[in-house]
């Protein structure tokens, strides 16, 4: 079953052109191929327009924030349109209660009254509503009337800001809406509570992308130039889910190695001690077309997450990343349900013993390995998990029309 020529419109908690790839964007470039996409940018609040003001992001959102007429950013492909919205009131520092939840209410209105504007001016017509983790706008499917509603679950909610009213928005979202889909077998199991059509749809990677790393004229990044080999890498957010008594141990044995974070750094993160070690380089953040060159001066790629309560919900899009480049990778066991998906072919660890053994092993790569993580990285890209994510919208679209025909 396929899909084909529907519009879609995609609500989004990440932004079109946030500094690092996300799988809300990624999934709306890939859905585009075939259909008429809608990537409704998370609208940027009263505070963002003052505090960004000068930044990039502002400026290219800045001639469409107040022109319902000229609402939309054409992007490269055809088939996606980002739709800008007017800026909202900032209300997460609001206690929950009634005052919270009509305010949200007031914000749902505005981007709805944007987006009515834009279903008229295209003449969009039986469309799928997708909220791609957008859990702060619950029921905003409500005021738009899509022909079918999906929720895409992509993480589960950790952060303080996340949970001080998203838990309940989330719940809210779950229960009312035709389809849910998530990236982990955790996230589907929690959300089978609420809405028995859930589904495990993992993450994948731009295999296309992370490949042009095996590229033998592709120069190193520069970012990573004066750092001794060998270089065990990280790319990605340095943040809460990452174990830095870990990394501690592990830097600590293992002198004669060079370990590089590359990517943006959590303010509250950027002060931890194990990043005063020697042998720790904090390279800052890269945009994603440089992630091939920088996993190229890669020796061994790391993902050192903790383990607690809710990391067996995360399914990380570098993963399949690092081995789509053909990288070792070794990574701590934040997650038991990854070893179905990478087979043999990635080292998960329990302790820093564990990984500096692993690493050392991972040095003495061979390229029989490295084809074996090439062949796992191609059963996982986005063009396999786009189109399980195609025909479940059909199937769950034919139902619904169905249901309304009879």
């Amino acid at each position: 079953m396929e899909l084909r020529n529907r519009n879609i419109i995609i609500f989004s908690q990440m932004q079109f052109d946030g500094r690092l790839e996300s799988t809300n964007y990624t999934l709306a470039k890939y859905l585009a191929k075939n259909n008429n996409v809608y990537y409704v940018d998370r609208p940027f609040t009263w505070r963002d327009y003052v505090k960004y003001k000068d930044t990039p992001a502002f400026k290219i959102r800045k001639p469409h924030f107040f022109s319902p007429s000229d609402s939309i950013i054409q992007t490269e492909i055809p088939n996606l349109k980002i739709v800008i919205c007017p800026p909202v009131p900032s209300i997460n520092m609001l206690p929950e209660g009634k005052i919270y939840r009509l305010a949200v209410r007031m914000n749902e209105l505005i981007v709805a009254s944007r987006l009515k504007k834009v279903i008229k001016q295209f003449s969009i017509n039986d469309y799928i509503y997708i909220n791609s983790y957008n859990y702060t706008y619950p029921n905003f499917h409500d005021l738009i009337k899509p022909l079918l509603t999906v929720y895409h679950c992509v993480d589960p909610l950790i952060e303080v800001y996340q949970t001080r009213h998203g838990l309940i928005s989330e719940d809210i979202i779950v229960k009312k809406v035709d389809l849910v889909i998530c990236t982990s077998k955790e996230l589907t199991n929690k959300k089978l509570k609420l809405n028995h059509n859930s589904h495990l749809i993992p993450n994948a990677a731009n295999i296309n992308h992370s490949q042009k790393a095996l590229d033998p004229e592709l120069p190193v990044a520069a970012v990573l130039s004066g750092i001794g080999k060998p270089i065990i890498g990280y790319f990605g957010n340095i943040e809460r889910r990452v174990d830095y008594n870990l990394l501690k141990e592990l830097l600590d044995q293992n002198p004669d190695k060079n370990f590089a974070f590359v990517g943006p750094v959590d303010s509250n993160y950027a002060d931890m001690s194990v990043f005063e070690r020697p042998n720790a380089f904090l390279t800052g953040a890269v945009p994603y077309e440089q992630m091939p060159a920088v996993l190229k001066g890669f020796d061994v790629a790391i993902i050192p997450f903790k383990k607690d309560e809710v990391s067996s919900s995360i399914f990380p899009l570098k993963l399949f990343e690092y081995l789509g480049s053909g990288k070792p990778t070794v990574s701590s066991n934040f997650n038991t349900d990854l070893k179905e998906f990478t087979k043999d072919t990635v080292a998960y660890c329990k302790t820093a013993g564990e990984f500096t053994i692993a690493i050392n092993e991972a040095l003495n790569d061979t390229p029989e390995l490295q084809k074996k993580r090439l062949a796992v990285a191609a059963e996982n890209t986005w063009e396999h998990r786009v189109v399980e994510i195609e025909k479940l919208l059909a199937l769950n679209l034919e139902l619904k029309l169905k249901a309304i025909n009879q």
